[in-house]
């Protein structure tokens, strides 16, 4: 099977905001979802927002540490929780045993289809700031549930670590 590069749009509309994740979608795009998770909280008008995957081949962990991001972001700013529109199997697998259940809802298929989307132009992210990124990223999935910290623990430690020690030098 062949791997996509990750695209990620957006849209908003009528207080409804869409987020897409198209292909691959890696630690290569975690800037710019950061960066969306950030916005997203302080975006006026705000009543709802859809995350949809259906073209998602592959979700890696730290992008997974940033939508967990945008739900806690947005835990006491909507009246309903999120929603994930995910119909491939492997990765809605991946998202029921990380936990994604207990902040988003998911779907299958969305309500409506979304509107216009636009591509998000990438922000670029330099080595130590992906590497903050990715250690925030696996933070987060650690507290969404025991599994995550078992999980994600080890990973946690090497990257504090590789700061701790990068920082000393």
């Amino acid at each position: 099977m062949i791997m996509h590069e990750g695209r990620i749009q957006a849209a908003f509309d009528s207080g409804v905001f869409v987020l897409k994740l198209s292909g691959d979608v890696r630690l290569t795009l975690c800037a710019t979802l950061d960066q969306q998770a950030q916005q997203l909280a302080a975006t006026p008008g705000l009543e709802a927002v859809m995350v949809d995957l259906r073209e998602a081949t592959n979700v890696d962990s730290t992008a997974l540490g940033f939508l967990a991001k945008v739900a806690m972001a947005l835990r006491d700013r909507l009246d309903q929780a999120p929603t994930i529109v995910v119909d491939n199997p492997d990765v809605r697998r991946m998202l029921d045993v990380m936990g994604f259940a207990r902040y988003y809802t998911l779907l299958e298929s969305p309500v409506t289809e979304p509107h216009q989307l636009h591509d998000l132009d990438a922000v670029p992210a330099g080595e130590a700031d992906t590497r903050e990124r990715v250690l925030e990223a696996h933070r987060i999935l650690m507290h969404m549930s025991e599994h995550n910290r078992e999980q994600f623990q080890p990973l946690v430690d090497m990257l504090e670590a590789q700061r701790s020690s990068s920082s000393s030098e």
